[in-house]
């Protein structure tokens, strides 16, 4: 992966696109948008949480370069459905959006996954430039190029690949967020040091007290560090065929954990629960070194995130909810699963292991 010095912080090759992150990098996002994805009509879609902290001196500055238009959606995961996005697509429509139209996806995951599939399916595919203003969209959520909404059945059915032609991240933004926010943001980014990297993990574990409290000078590193090991990972494997499955670690089960609890909890807490939950499972298959599962849970804990199944969540639900999940195979649900930390097992070219119910019931229990 080639990192270059870029405005205000580095400039990372995704592969077909560029990953922007700096400290203050707001002044020049209009520029870097107009630059990437020229277009006659700039749609920003964010949320009711962002816009008014943001949104409208970015569609200010973006009417220099175009025609702009404004589009906002209630916050929270409740909202990232097909609803939601047939009601935007329609909202492009009546501001005369047509092919030579950008999105900008101003906000955390779910702004970003829903404005991506707008961008994806409008006019049969229009660019779109992530600004993230998460930590957990900048490291995750805004990379990949994976789009989408949520449904009765579960989480993410319904969607599409679609790069983006730019995301930029500010970290600067991130000392405005909750700490329990940037707390459920920092779980995948422990989980990009389980999967790929074991010297980045005992950094963040170094770093852990100024992580939290969003201080730029540990903070820019890490979200650039994690592009890095998303980006590399999702361009060789854009389609989730084979390597890209290890990204799902701690999802399956915690992807089930976030649908039966309604969302109430935070997708990184949920992600927090499933990786400890899926190193667990990783040892007692015998797949994992003995104390995977202890060194995640430490850190997790010592980053005040959750790391066990709440105690009123019922077991035959979070299976039943694993059943629906895209990672299923011929009825089988396939895991993701850590050999030891720093590396993810494979077996005969697959990245992912058909695990029996009743196995991951006991570790459930």
């Amino acid at each position: 992966m080639r990192v270059n010095p870029g405005r205000s912080g580095v400039a990372i090759d995704a592969g077909g696109y560029t990953v922007h992150v700096g400290a203050g990098l707001r002044d020049d996002l209009a520029p870097l948008i107009a630059e990437t994805a020229p277009a006659h009509h700039y749609a920003v879609i964010t949320d009711a949480n962002i816009s008014a902290r943001y949104a409208e001196p970015l569609v200010a500055a973006l009417a220099r370069f175009g025609r702009t238009s404004l589009h906002v959606i209630p916050g929270g995961e409740s909202f990232k459905t097909r609803e939601s996005w047939s009601r935007l697509t329609d909202e492009l429509l009546d501001a005369g959006g047509t092919r030579d139209t950008t999105v900008v996806a101003l906000g955390g995951g779910v702004v970003g996954d829903l404005a991506g599939f707008v961008a994806a399916t409008y006019m049969r595919g229009v660019p779109v430039v992530q600004v993230p203003t998460t930590l957990l969209a900048m490291i995750d959520a805004s990379v990949g190029g994976k789009t989408g909404v949520d449904t009765q059945a579960g989480k993410n059915l319904v969607g599409a690949f679609h790069a983006p032609a730019a995301v930029v991240a500010d970290v600067d933004v991130l000392s405005t967020l909750p700490p329990a926010h940037r707390r459920a943001g920092l779980a995948e980014a422990i989980k990009h040091g389980v999967i790929a990297d074991a010297d980045y993990l005992t950094t963040i574990e170094s770093q852990l007290d100024a992580l939290q409290r969003a201080e730029s000078g540990a903070t820019l590193p890490l979200v650039a560090r994690s592009v890095e090991i998303k980006a590399d990972v999702a361009r060789a494997d854009p389609l989730e065929r084979g390597r890209r499955r290890i990204l799902n670690f701690g999802h399956t089960l915690g992807h089930a954990i976030e649908h039966v609890s309604g969302f109430s909890l935070l997708h990184g807490e949920c992600v927090a629960i499933g990786m400890v939950l899926e190193a667990r499972l990783a040892e007692r298959l015998g797949i994992a070194e003995a104390g995977v599962a202890e060194r995640i849970e430490d850190t997790l804990i010592r980053a005040k995130l959750p790391t066990s199944r709440p105690a009123h969540m019922d077991v035959d639900a979070i299976v039943a909810s694993t059943r629906r999940d895209k990672k299923a195979r011929a009825g089988a649900v396939e895991y993701a699963l850590p050999t030891r930390i720093g590396e993810m097992t494979e077996q005969g070219g697959r990245w992912s292991v058909p695990v029996d119910e009743e196995t991951v019931r006991a570790i459930l229990a």
